[in-house]
């Protein structure tokens, strides 16, 4: 009998009753071709994976993460409920040491969820992993984490969520926003202020194969975690980059896929996107579950594959290895560019335009960070969106200082409820969350 070398737990939540419409290829399918697969080759049979099943996240475990407007049930499914709540029962496994590792194969996904919600945007209404990764901080102390964002698209989201965050390392490996959805994730794209240098994004050409992945886990990524030293590694196990995928134009390959879980050593990670119903994830997810167990992937391998029709060209070759010599100069930079940034400020504001294309509308936003020269800076976002809320979001981060709890209260307290729909102050210091609305 096979024993796995890492005790694996896996989730499984196909959500049978969500679907963008019934033949869009983010739905139901996208696991129940997996599920069949897992059973057939009898991994569940294997001593040392376990299925759970997925617990609810709460509304608290929401709020920890977003300004949900005009209140998380009215951008929230159950089914959104269940797929946020298997992170975080799987997360739970592994914090308690039940499991080594974890893998919550769930939807719908969640990547692209900023930290305002006003709706769905690239499939996604609230952030699975961004929801989990802010529980297990208040429930187990964790401090430094690094997400590893692995899907063809641009984890803007999560960007967006983490951007101030310098005990957030992200890392988002995809294909070049020119040429996909969302149109964002470029090498300029380095955080805030306080945190520049904890977002790095890799931005790689159509028909990157393994090779070139591979090449930027093992030269840019793996020495950047050495350094950062995280607590935890988060994957955002995207699979959508596989060379079936309807939706993209990469060359990734089940074998890549699962010699990235390898080297990547994740503790947990989560299924973001990957819509090649038949041909791909069935054989990804196998060769991603059979990586994170410890247990031989090299029999692995989906129906027409090959190597030599796929392999990337050397011009491809050579605009990675650029790309990754970017970044890495961006990283070792990063305490520079902070200080560039600052440049004796006492606020920093930014405007952004939000397209919510899966919903049909666009979000309007303006942000303004306190710079702070002792904690990550209290944030506040004004927000407007074409279907008619106008919040306003004050953000005081996990270790704030006193002058930016301060700064937060009184944005809070002194903003005018005839002027917003709702008014909200999220306290992560003392993990509150306060709303006014307008009478």
């Amino acid at each position: 009998m096979l024993t796995a070398k890492h005790k694996t737990g896996l989730i499984f939540f196909p959500a049978f009753d969500w679907a963008i419409s019934p033949t869009h290829p983010e739905r139901e399918e996208r696991l129940l071709y997996t599920q069949d697969q897992v059973l057939e080759e009898g991994l569940l049979d294997i001593d040392g994976i376990i299925e759970y099943k997925a617990n609810l996240v709460e509304i608290k475990d929401v709020q920890r993460v977003h300004f949900c407007a005009p209140d998380e049930r009215s951008v929230m499914t159950e089914s959104h409920f269940i797929s946020a709540g298997g992170a975080k029962t799987i997360a739970d496994a592994v914090m308690q040491k039940k499991i080594d590792k974890g893998f919550a194969l769930v939807r719908p996904p969640g990547h692209h969820a900023c930290r305002v919600v006003h709706g769905g945007r690239g499939f996604c209404n609230v952030n699975n992993e961004a929801i989990m990764i802010e529980y297990i901080r208040s429930a187990y102390n964790v401090d430094r984490v690094a997400i590893i964002d692995t899907d063809c698209h641009h984890g803007d989201g999560t960007q967006d969520i983490y951007w101030h965050d310098p005990d957030t390392l992200f890392i988002s490996i995809h294909q070049d926003g020119r040429t996909l959805y969302p149109g964002s994730g470029f090498p300029e794209e380095l955080g805030g202020p306080m945190a520049a240098g904890t977002t790095l994004n890799v931005p790689l050409p159509p028909y990157t194969s393994e090779e070139g992945f591979l090449y930027a886990i093992r030269e840019l990524v793996l020495p950047i975690l050495d350094e950062f030293k995280p607590d935890i590694i988060i994957n955002s196990a995207g699979q959508d980059n596989h060379f079936t995928d309807p939706l993209t134009n990469m060359n990734f390959s089940a074998q890549g896929y699962a010699d990235l879980t390898r080297l990547l050593k994740p503790d947990i990670a989560v299924l973001e996107g990957g819509y090649s119903i038949e041909g791909a994830l069935p054989y990804v997810n196998l060769g991603i579950i059979l990586a994170m167990a410890g247990l031989d992937y090299s029999s692995v391998r989906e129906p027409d594959y090959n190597y030599s029709k796929l392999r990337q060209s050397d011009q491809i070759t050579q605009v990675v290895e650029r790309t990754c010599d970017t970044v890495m100069s961006n990283w070792n930079a990063r305490e520079l560019i902070r200080m560039r940034m600052k440049s004796n400020k006492q606020f920093d504001k930014r405007r952004r335009t939000i397209m919510y294309d899966t919903d049909g509308f666009y979000e309007h936003q303006n942000e303004t960070i306190r710079i702070c020269t002792d904690c990550a800076g209290t944030l506040k976002i004004d927000s407007t969106s074409d279907v008619g809320q106008h919040i306003l979001g004050v953000h005081i981060p996990r270790k704030a200082c006193h002058a930016c709890r301060e700064q937060g209260f009184e944005w809070y307290d002194g903003a005018s409820k005839t002027s917003y729909d709702m008014i909200i102050c999220q306290n992560r210091v003392d993990d509150t969350y306060m709303v006014r609305k307008k009478s």
